[in-house]
């Protein structure tokens, strides 16, 4: 069965669909999409537009729009066949149905530990356990864990800054850009979880069903890429 319940010769005439990422790494894709010959629908990549599907240049491809923690989700799940999701949201969800085959290569930064300046000693030290604020349980109490410390979890979704001022946690766990966010709420970076850039993802399922059509998308994928470099 397909997505739509229909068998898989039905299948076969609905587009692919690809899921990108609203916000900043929609920006930094949009070359890489050029370069794939890939054109969306000129408002796709318009933060204005409240339509969530478009079209494309290829009648076989159709772009969905989503927020960046829930690409990895659509295509997990078979909403979409493929996306691009950034590495940290891989590392937090693990889905099993989904093939990273691509590193993009945009959208650099990184997972990290941030406490108050104010703190002269870290507070994680000689601690077996840490109340931590983050959108990455996950990740964060795998972290902790492995310096033997239980990470009590304050999850927040934003605003991740107020909550060691505001006494909700001790440290927080957050992607980190140019950490001037961090600066302006007198935050200092402690530890480097993980370096992330965006992926290219894949549903498993879909590049059994349709391996010719995912696969020659990927390598329009790979050949922008490849582009990229020798300019």
């Amino acid at each position: 069965m397909t997505r739509n319940g229909t068998d898989a010769t039905a299948h076969h005439h609905t587009p692919l669909i690809l899921a990108l990422p609203k916000g900043r790494i929609l920006k930094a894709l949009a070359p890489v999409l050029t370069r794939t010959g890939i054109e969306p629908d000129p408002d796709c990549l318009t933060e204005s537009s409240r339509r969530l599907r478009f079209g494309t240049s290829d009648p076989n491809l159709d772009v969905v729009r989503v927020r960046s923690f829930d690409v990895a989700t659509f295509v997990a799940y078979g909403g979409a066949d493929i996306g691009v999701c950034g590495a940290d949201v891989l590392m937090e969800f693990d889905y099993p149905d989904i093939y990273a085959p691509l590193d993009l290569g945009i959208g650099g930064c990184r997972i990290a530990v941030a406490r108050p300046k104010t703190m002269v000693e870290d507070p994680a030290t000689g601690q077996s356990r840490l109340r931590v604020a983050t959108k990455y349980p996950t990740i964060a109490r795998r972290h902790f864990a492995s310096r033997a410390i239980n990470a009590e979890i304050v999850h927040l979704n934003g605003a991740m800054e107020l909550a060691p001022t505001l006494d909700l946690a001790s440290v927080i766990v957050d992607l980190v850009d140019t950490g001037s966010t961090l600066r302006a709420n007198g935050l200092m970076e402690t530890e480097t979880i993980a370096h992330v850039t965006s992926r290219l993802i894949v549903n498993r399922v879909a590049l059994k069903t349709r391996p010719e059509e995912i696969s020659t998308l990927i390598e329009r994928f790979r050949t922008a890429l490849a582009t990229e470099g020798a300019v």
